[in-house]
């Protein structure tokens, strides 16, 4: 299958794919950093979502539209309506995604902030549940691909994340368990779930399943 790998640098993804024989791609804006740039499209993904792909797996921004961010949106009792705009921005990029033309798509982000009334997710998913001692919820969008299956259960696990995001946001950084943590580093796609997602999504036959209740029916953009 040819597979796109949107929003990844770290080719975390892609190399478990390529792992299987397929051909697969990571494509980001910044140079990427897993060791293969002849695996790597550096560009905007939205200008190769027509490129004859079998299968996307995308990773989009998720700073403006994480309910992380909450505090940073509501501030005072209003809206930072900077910061608002951008995360509309954020959520045009992910419809244009979820809504590309390709069979089988895969979308993962954290939980997002109601106020921009994104589409239903399919699952949730933690670290833990694929071999990681760590929890930090994940949300994935599927259409015509299963959820993915728990492949190792930990049953004793910590926070990925540290609560002081408002440190996090001063360029702070943090260990938890002894491991480093900057942005690029949280936003890594989880060695287990890449492999999970590699070995499950790998044909073309996979069952289907449908992202709303018509899978052909294009997501429509929510009103605000």
């Amino acid at each position: 299958m040819r597979i796109l790998i949107a929003c990844e640098e770290s080719q975390t993804v892609c190399k478990e794919v390529r792992r299987l024989g397929h051909e697969a791609y990571s494509c980001d804006i910044q140079e990427c950093s897993g060791g293969h740039p002849e695996w790597h499209i550096q560009d905007d993904v939205l200008k190769h979502l027509d490129d004859g792909w079998d299968l996307m797996i995308a990773h989009p921004p998720c700073t403006y539209l994480s309910r992380a961010g909450a505090r940073w949106l509501h501030q005072g009792g209003k809206i930072n309506q900077e910061r608002y705009k951008k995360g509309i921005e954020a959520k045009e990029f992910f419809l244009k995604l979820i809504n590309a033309d390709i069979p089988r798509i895969a979308i993962e982000n954290p939980t997002p902030l109601k106020i921009y009334q994104l589409p239903k997710h399919t699952q949730a998913i933690q670290p833990y549940m694929f071999g990681h001692p760590f929890s930090k919820r994940t949300l994935l969008w599927l259409k015509n691909l299963p959820e993915l299956k728990t492949t190792e259960l930990i049953k004793i696990y910590s926070p990925f994340l540290p609560s002081n995001t408002g440190g996090k946001k001063r360029g702070q950084k943090y260990k938890i368990k002894g491991v480093v943590r900057d942005p690029k580093e949280t936003s890594k796609t989880f060695q287990g779930i890449a492999k999970a997602m590699a070995e499950q999504w790998n044909k073309p036959e996979v069952a289907q399943r449908d992202l709303s209740q018509n899978n052909k029916k294009e997501v429509r953009h929510s009103s605000h």
